[in-house]
């Protein structure tokens, strides 16, 4: 079954619609399990199982045969989210007879709910005429064909296709779950944007006129035609003459006859000619690489560099013929979102940003909470290609997307950026007052930097120093190791920006989800691999470097911290500082008057966790690194939208830990801070004030909102608050005793807006 598995799914992949998908899948499977009925029931809006597709029934039932929630058979594997299997179906209690349908011979049942990202879409069924039950192999064999089926739905859920089938041609309000990059909420539409001749990423379109369309795609294909034809005659002599046929085969591909009349038949239903293009030379390449024939499997390539040639081609003439639009309130989608890109965008326009790739680390990322802008990365699952000018709501607190919203959810959202709004305006009072409880307990705010804008942003927010400064960034933004003396630009700035507050550097933290280009990492668990310090440990002559340029920024300022990532044992610690002992020492030497840093590490393993006390006596300060070390403590990958639900900051696990962390550094006599999300989450920052963090450290954007907290508690009050939290089971029953304390003060307007249920 393997085989006709892998089968279906190729021709599932290369299908235009979803009335298509569905003919496939009922016909398929029907054939493969060679039984002699096959049906899919889709849920509409009203919660209803509408008969969609079926092989066997009579097909005047479908879009006829609506079945109530819980209703039939079909209602009940779809209530109880698990395959039924009945050998007399017509015997059960749950039975329900549908005259229209034909089904009355039929005693075998199996059903399988179709079901993505937690969430119902549909019932598959498969039935038979004799009574029997199907074995676990036909079982299991359904229930992958429904996990492959769920995602075509879900994309056609997003692009209105679903609507569609169901006859209401509006597009239907659907949610698609990544990661929150930068906090807030955007509404707005969207400008989907990707890189030249990415025939995965090009966006759908529509053309105003089909004549002059068709007429610009047969002048591109000519174009391309006559360059392969002069490639091909250039070097004819110094190649064998099968490789010689192969630009003949180029050329006579392009023939109207062949791709180019495929393309222009869909350019007469409506679409640009860059959009139709992608869609017929992604379907050729899937019917090469299904090909048993290893010749013929090998010739996708050779499709996919053809398409690839035509389409930078027909995308040139689309930027010359016409500038981007990008209205007041633009939503920016793409694949991998990049730094130029955004500033392609005209100042204020830029409302909000989702990414397909990329996690919360990303450069990207980084840049939109410095912009405060709204984002959402790692949105998987999001059909981008398809939502060009569409109606988006971003919601970078919870790390969903929304698309074609209904007019109660825009209400919803609007509501939360109306809060936002007049929270910043009456938090701007607080930026001059001193951080400190009602009972006169400090409590350090830094900020977390990476890009040269951050400073004036974090300085206008009252910061008092910098807790955490990614030296990664600049290194991300070249094409090669930046020179010492670059990174000493770039250095001086920063700590001359902060001057006279403290600004704590991290050593180079490359690795896990933070990839340099011309340092390429391959690994299969890269989060467990070669990251952080041991990167820079294997390679002392790039960490040595990036050392004597801090120093030297330092030189007369005075006011660097040095920080250490990923330390995970003693002997890295030791190692570490004799290097920058070393490299201070030749800078001595050199002439340099410059003062010995304070050397910290970061806390973002487990082991460094139980050996915080032995780190903090041979170091000068900790810090953690709460992003991290909450994903390896409660093993869940951060940046994994399928597991996103279980990475809880406040699981008691983390507190507890942290509570650990901090006691150790305080029992040594060292300071210690916390540098991760979590700093800035204004509830957590009670505890974390509690615990006796004496920094925290955060984005600029979450300053005020955190310095509001504190100014409105005591230290007293927050410790006893402490002290609850630390015996509470599970992460359900923290946020719940958190909001009810913040509701007592006065201050639920802190809380993150929760995100509505889907529906």
């Amino acid at each position: 079954m393997l085989n006709s598995l892998r089968s279906i799914v190729q021709e599932v992949n290369a299908a235009h619609d979803l009335s298509t998908v569905l003919g496939i899948i009922v016909e398929r499977v029907k054939t493969t399990m060679k039984t002699e009925v096959c049906s899919v029931y889709l849920r509409n809006k009203e919660g209803q199982l509408g008969l969609m597709a079926t092989k066997g029934l009579n097909p005047q039932a479908v879009g006829q045969v609506v079945l109530d929630k819980g209703q039939g058979l079909v209602g009940l594997v779809a209530t109880r989210e698990e395959p039924v299997n009945l050998d007399q179906a017509d015997q059960h209690a749950s039975f329900h007879y549908f005259p229209e349908t034909g089904e009355e011979r039929y005693s075998a049942f199996l059903g399988v709910p179709i079901i993505h990202h937690r969430k119902l879409l549909g019932v598959l069924v498969i039935q038979q005429v004799a009574g029997r039950t199907f074995d676990e192999g036909e079982e299991a064999f359904l229930v992958t064909m429904s996990a492959q089926l769920s995602g075509v739905i879900a994309h056609a859920e997003a692009t209105g296709a679903l609507a569609d089938i169901h006859s209401n041609h509006a597009p239907s309000e659907a949610q698609f779950t990544g990661i929150a990059g930068a906090s807030g909420v955007a509404i707005g539409r969207t400008v989907v944007v990707a890189p030249l001749a990415d025939l995965r990423a090009v966006p759908y379109r529509e053309c105003k006129d089909v004549e002059v369309e068709v007429a610009y795609f047969s002048h591109c294909l000519t174009q391309v035609r006559e360059a392969v034809r002069q490639l091909g005659d250039e070097i004819a002599n110094r190649v064998n003459k099968e490789e010689r046929q192969l630009f003949d085969a180029y050329v006579s591909m392009l023939d109207d006859a062949s791709l180019g009349g495929e393309v222009i038949e869909r350019i007469n239903q409506g679409v640009k000619a860059s959009y139709a293009w992608s869609e017929v030379i992604l379907e050729h390449i899937k019917n090469f690489q299904s090909m048993s024939d290893p010749y013929l499997r090998e010739r996708a390539s050779d499709v996919q560099d053809l398409g690839s040639r035509v389409l930078a081609t027909l995308q040139q003439g689309d930027r010359a013929a016409a500038e981007r639009n990008y209205p007041d309130d633009t939503i920016l989608v793409g694949e991998e979102l990049t730094a130029s890109m955004l500033a392609e965008v005209p100042q204020g326009r830029l409302a909000g940003i989702v990414s397909m790739r990329g996690s919360s680390n990303s450069h990207v990322a980084i840049l939109a909470r410095s912009m405060g802008i709204p984002t959402v990365m790692g949105a998987v699952d999001l059909p981008f290609t398809k939502l060009d000018g569409r109606h988006i709501i971003v919601d970078g607190y919870n790390g969903n997307v929304f698309s074609d919203p209904s007019a109660a959810l825009l209400e919803h959202y609007q509501s939360i950026v109306d809060e936002d709004l007049r929270l910043v305006r009456t938090l701007e009072s607080l930026k001059d007052l001193p951080c400190e409880t009602t009972d006169n307990h400090p409590v350090a705010l830094w900020v977390n930097t990476g890009l040269a804008t951050d400073a004036m942003l974090s300085l206008d927010r009252g910061a008092k120093g910098v807790g955490l400064f990614r030296t990664e960034v600049p290194f991300m933004l070249r094409d090669r190791f930046p020179s010492e003396e670059e990174q000493k630009a770039v250095y001086r700035e920063q700590l001359r920006a902060f001057h006279p507050h403290p600004v704590t550097m991290r050593t180079l933290d490359i690795g896990g989800d933070k990839a340099l280009p011309y340092f390429p990492i391959e690994e299969e668990n890269p989060f467990l691999g070669w990251r952080g310090i041991r990167v820079t440990l294997d390679h002392p002559e790039i960490f040595l470097v990036q050392v004597r340029a801090m120093l030297k920024a330092s030189e007369g300022l005075d006011n660097l911290r040095i920080l250490l990532p990923m330390i995970s044992a003693l002997p890295e610690l030791d190692v570490a500082q004799t290097l920058i002992g070393r490299a201070y020492n030749e800078l001595v030497d050199e002439g340099f008057s410059i003062q010995y840093p304070l050397i910290g590490v970061m806390v973002e393993v487990p082991s460094a966790v139980y050996q915080a006390k032995e780190l903090a006596a041979r170091s000068d300060f900790l810090s953690v690194g709460s992003n991290d070390l909450t994903q390896y403590l409660l093993a869940v990958d951060r940046n994994n939208t399928r597991v996103a639900d279980l990475y809880r900051s406040l699981h008691p696990a983390v507190l507890r830990a942290l509570k650990q962390v901090a006691d150790a550094a305080h029992e040594m006599g060292k300071s210690v801070s916390i540098c991760g999300e979590l700093a800035g989450d204004p509830t957590a920052a009670l505890l974390l004030m509690a615990m006796g963090y004496d920094v925290l450290s955060m984005s600029a954007t979450n300053l005020l909102k955190v310095k509001s907290v504190i100014r409105s508690v005591s230290l007293t009050e927050a410790q006893a608050l402490l002290e609850q939290i630390l015996i509470l089971p599970d992460t359900q029953s923290i946020n719940r005793t958190l909001e009810s304390t913040l509701a007592q003060v006065g201050l639920s307007r802190m809380l993150k807006p929760s995100s509505p249920v889907s529906h």
